[in-house]
């Protein structure tokens, strides 16, 4: 119960701060542009709060926490009387129409940049490509990477760490051609280009994980899993286990992979097995323990597998060796914040460009309850990792808001592209059958992607 109520504090933390930082740059430029504001609210519903400024703006905190809005002085939804039709948003040129509907989004991209500009403050780090590992049979092992080799480059883009990495196998995903990779090998300049076959590559997986697909893995070393969460009447409440504790053994052996003691865990169903656990009780010395579980039955595409029923997090270690550390002073980390601001939009709107087209399974598309989960998640594992969530989430808030849907920013900002064409704003008829119908349309996307949210097993 402690963890939901952690896990929605969280979602309304994020969205609330990204709703208000959307919202007031509708507010501010309209402002700016002669606009009468009516009202700023930050909810739907019934008002909790409200107070009025000095220049008739009604500021809200409605009830229902799910987004928000700014209303301003419009002729097509209000009687205005002729000394204020110049304060009206419909009387603004096009171009000012066109700045205040995009300060929304571009409002959501700088609180990204200020967010990643911060971060970067203290500095980047990152991991050498360096392959810890290569899955036996796997595509990677069969195309003749090693255990030791370094992926510089991947269709003729350098990579120096592993996220650089994961982008450019992103490029691929749904795709049936080669993987041009290069490649070293310690103490050695010389490159070596290793074509990597794939064929509709992942388009079906939800969640899909690259490079768990080749069968890489980097160079990191496992220090201990930790139990975050204990679902109710699972095979783990039932042996014992508890949130917090540490999971080092697994049938006598040292536990030095996450993937692996999950794959373990799913081919023994029904089979005991002894666990050696750390446990500190009350902030006293840890404990060893032994603690055996039998993990229950279930059955997934036709195959049964076990289930602990838990939540696991891994922390890891990376070698000193392969740790790539960079640091920026008070104005290089602007570029580099503005620079990571793009690169993550970029991936954005390929995300959405797969999706679409159908090279990323329709699986992958998320709701509020996902959404939920990782705002929950990313607190619970730090305020770095919660803030960089809160980033990257108030980036894809302004990439969907400018999408060409008429309920959208990106629909008012369509029909005022069409005016500038033709020299005339789209008749009130179309806009109205443009709203409904883009309307109807996010209410399905909003309905499909909560669907997927129950259908998946956190």
């Amino acid at each position: 119960m402690l963890d939901l109520a952690v896990t929605v504090f969280y979602f309304f933390i994020s969205l609330g701060v990204l709703v208000t930082i959307h919202e007031f740059g509708h507010f501010w430029v309209a402002r700016r542009c002669g606009v009468r504001v009516e009202q700023f609210s930050i909810g739907f519903g019934a008002p909790l709060v409200t107070w009025t400024d000095k220049l008739g703006t009604e500021f809200r905190l409605a009830v229902l926490p799910l987004g928000g809005f700014v209303k301003m002085l419009d002729e097509r939804t209000d009687s205005v009387s002729e000394k204020d039709k110049a304060f009206a948003f419909t009387s603004k040129t096009p171009w000012q129409r066109m700045a205040i509907i995009l300060a929304g989004p571009v409002a959501n991209f700088l609180l990204a940049v200020v967010i990643f500009w911060f971060i970067f403050l203290g500095g980047e780090r990152g991991l050498a490509p360096v392959v810890g590992s290569v899955k036996v049979d796997s595509i990677a092992e069969q195309a003749g990477f090693e255990s030791g080799m370094e992926i510089v480059e991947i269709s003729g883009v350098q990579t120096n760490s592993w996220g650089s990495v994961s982008r450019e196998l992103f490029n691929y995903i749904g795709r049936s051609e080669d993987i041009p990779f290069v490649v070293t090998y310690p103490d050695s300049t010389i490159r070596y280009e290793i074509p990597v076959r794939v064929n509709a590559w992942l388009e079906d997986e939800q969640d899909p994980r690259a490079l768990n697909a080749l069968g890489l893995s980097p160079a990191i070393e496992l220090e201990f899993i930790s139990i975050y969460g204990v679902e109710k009447e699972s095979a783990a409440e039932e042996a014992g286990l508890r949130t917090d504790d540490k999971l080092i053994t697994f049938n006598g052996e040292l536990i030095n992979s996450l993937e692996k003691f999950v794959d373990d865990v799913s081919r023994s169903a029904g089979q005991s097995l002894t666990l050696g656990v750390e446990r500190s009780v009350d902030g006293g010395s840890p404990e060893q323990l032994m603690i055996s579980v039998t993990p229950k039955v279930d059955l997934r595409d036709g195959e049964e597998v076990g289930l602990l029923g838990v939540q696991l997090s891994s922390n890891n270690k990376y070698p000193e060796a392969l740790v790539r550390q960079i640091e920026y002073g008070f104005l290089s980390a602007i570029p580099r914040a503005m620079q990571e601001t793009v690169s993550t939009s970029v991936f954005v709107v390929k995300s959405i460009g797969k999706l679409v087209v159908g090279d990323l399974s329709s699986k992958n598309l998320s709701g509020p309850i996902t959404i939920a989960k990782v705002a929950g998640d990313s607190a619970r594992a730090g305020a770095y990792n919660f803030v960089r969530f809160v980033a990257i989430l108030s980036i894809m808030l302004g990439v969907m808001n400018l999408l060409p849907l008429p309920v959208l920013d990106g629909g008012h900002i369509l029909f005022i592209i069409i005016e500038l064409a033709k020299g005339s704003p789209v008749s009130e008829r179309i806009q109205l059958v443009g709203y409904k119908a883009g309307f109807a349309m996010l209410i399905g996307l909003f309905v499909f992607a909560t669907f997927n949210d129950l259908m998946r097993s956190f």
